[in-house]
């Protein structure tokens, strides 16, 4: 896998998105693909969209083939490979999935870039991949963007924040209509808001994902009856709160998996699942791959 053209991807280093925190929130990268590339995933939210060439994508979802337009997003941890490829020519934007929690929370609450970056991943059988195609001038103006979020990788991101969240933004915003319009028609198009309450959930399963939750507990604590923080969490997410813990958990896992030395029994717990057996389970259910097989090809292909 090489960089083209002036546009590089300075930050491929074998560990993940160890990149992100300070100095990132979304850094994007033009690459060449020839002859294949081996399975790998990521500690963080891939966009892949083709500009040029062609080439065979490999995932749980099956293989197809690339060709300019299309487009895929891949949640943390979920993983794919190429074969064949001719030529194939790529816009990587991979995103800190802190940035979606934080800066672009308020993604959550429309429905487009929810379903774009959650709802549509996360539908039955897509095992946090969405794949949907981009037509040519939609996939110009894509493109463009992205060579202006490449270009402020270099950028104070004190100075440029503002810059970063406009471009990607709009590239997002871009992606969804077209992901809305190739979307199943039996999906119904959510036009509910989030719930404050629901966002408080969210924040606080995340905060302390260690924590043994249950729904009454997490009912309790925001003095609610549990049947309604169902309700508010599942309007807002599409997932009733546990289901919600656990994904939550796995990708957190999946990300630690590739960025610390940790064991697997010490992410077990740091993730809530103390039980090594019981969260290998849960991990291959998500993944179809134990943690130890899961980190081991990782660190034996890279994460490019």
């Amino acid at each position: 896998m090489s960089p083209i053209g002036e546009v590089g991807f300075p930050v491929d280093t074998g560990e993940g998105c160890s990149f992100f925190g300070d100095h990132a929130l979304a850094v994007a990268g033009r690459f060449r693909h020839d002859g294949a590339v081996p399975l790998h995933g990521h500690g963080c939210v891939e966009i892949v969209t083709v500009i040029g060439g062609e080439g065979c994508h490999v995932s749980p979802l099956g293989s197809q083939r690339l060709v300019p337009g299309d487009v895929v997003v891949l949640r943390p941890g979920a993983w794919h490979r190429y074969e064949d490829c001719r030529a194939l020519e790529v816009f990587n934007l991979r995103l800190d999935p802190a940035l979606l929690r934080q800066e672009l929370s308020w993604a959550w609450e429309d429905p487009l870039l929810g379903y774009l970056l959650r709802d549509g991943p996360y539908a039955p059988k897509k095992h946090g991949m969405l794949v949907f195609r981009l037509d040519e001038d939609p996939l110009e103006r894509c493109a463009g963007r992205m060579d202006a979020l490449a270009k402020l990788r270099g950028e104070p991101l004190l100075r440029y924040r503002g810059d970063v969240i406009g471009q990607l933004t709009l590239v997002l915003s871009e992606m969804a209509r077209a992901a809305d319009d190739a979307r199943d028609p039996r999906e119904l198009l959510s036009t509910s808001h989030c719930h404050p309450t629901a966002m408080q959930a969210m924040r606080l399963l995340e905060s302390r994902l260690g924590y043994p939750w249950t729904l009454a507990v997490l009912a309790e604590t925001l003095h609610l009856t549990p049947n309604y923080l169902i309700r508010i969490f599942k309007s807002a997410t599409g997932l009733p709160p546990m289901t919600y813990l656990t994904r939550y958990r796995v990708e957190t896992a999946a990300i630690l998996l590739i960025n610390t030395h940790d064991s697997v029994a010490e992410i077990a717990a740091t993730v809530g699942w103390p039980d090594q057996n019981y969260f290998a389970r849960r991990f291959r259910a998500h993944f179809g791959s134990t943690p130890s097989a899961y980190r081991a090809r990782s660190i034996r292909n890279g994460t490019p």
